[in-house]
């Protein structure tokens, strides 16, 4: 079990979680141990809002060339946080 202060990294802001953000669904860089449940509590605890479903992907890891330079990015795990009809995280809306 991860500690509660490292389960929510930050949340991914791009066209895609922008337009989701109208149907109730927000995008967190999530640590990599952290597991459904665990987040589920930690944002309705935090948030004050009732999650009604939580989806987890794993993004691997990818080759990168800068210049003569090759390395790999790193892997992290993404969730997308679904909330009951009309519920909204007010912190993020103004983002």
């Amino acid at each position: 079990m991860t500690s509660n202060k490292t389960i929510l990294i930050h949340p991914i802001i791009s066209e895609k979680s922008v337009r989701d953000k109208e149907d109730s669904k927000y995008i967190f860089k999530v640590d990599l141990g952290a597991n459904k449940n665990e987040i589920k509590k930690f944002v309705e605890d935090k948030f004050k809002v009732k999650v009604a479903k939580v989806n987890t992907i794993k993004v691997p890891a990818k080759n990168r060339k800068m210049g003569k330079y090759s390395g790999k990015t790193s892997h992290w795990k993404k969730a997308i946080i679904t909330l009951t009809k009309g519920q909204k995280i007010k912190e993020l809306d103004n983002i």
